[in-house]
């Protein structure tokens, strides 16, 4: 399982205009914050890719955002003081929840499209046939592998099949905790 890094802008009624209305519309109540890597609720933090962040990223399509080395992300951030650290692991194939990475805490897991532009969780307005948005912990995610994996396939088979973020890849999210 390879573990990388992406550092995103916090999403949470402090340092977000339309928090309110987000949490209108989307039903999400329950949320004290969102935690994901969908770009257009949690901006990633660096938006341009250097050619010099060529050997520490991600050699794929909509990955460029997503480095090999913590060490590099950090030096390349001004200030880290608004943005999420997180760690993550794509296509988990199981529980990782009590994995020990030294600095980073487990919050869940999430649902991303295939293009990692949407999160199916938080930013969709709901599937109610594959999760209840109750489901969701304060931060938007999962916290159950299994069931994170049922919504997965509800999602991809059953209920949603022609919907483009239905199709989407279960990511293990991990946040840099504070010092």
């Amino acid at each position: 399982m390879q573990r990388l890094f992406i550092a995103t802008k916090k999403f949470d009624p402090f340092h977000s205009a339309g928090w309110k209305e987000y949490l209108e519309w989307s039903g999400l109540i329950q949320l004290t914050e969102v935690v994901t890597l969908d770009g257009m609720l949690c901006p990633f933090a660096l938006a341009e890719t250097k050619e010099s962040y060529w050997p520490y990223i991600v050699h794929e399509d909509n990955m460029l955002s997503f480095f090999v080395d913590l060490d590099f992300l950090l030096s390349e951030l001004a200030d880290i003081r608004d943005l999420n650290i997180l760690g993550v692991i794509r296509r988990p194939p199981e529980n990782v929840s009590s994995i020990d990475w030294n600095g980073f805490a487990f919050l869940g897991y999430d649902l991303m499209d295939k293009a990692v532009g949407n999160s199916a969780l938080t930013n969709c307005g709901g599937f109610p046939d594959a999760f209840a948005n109750s489901e969701l912990s304060n931060v938007g995610l999962i916290q159950d592998f299994e069931r994170a994996v049922e919504i997965q396939r509800a999602l991809r088979n059953k209920y949603y099949p022609p919907e483009h973020h239905a199709d989407c890849d279960l990511w293990a999210i991990f946040r840099q905790k504070e010092s």
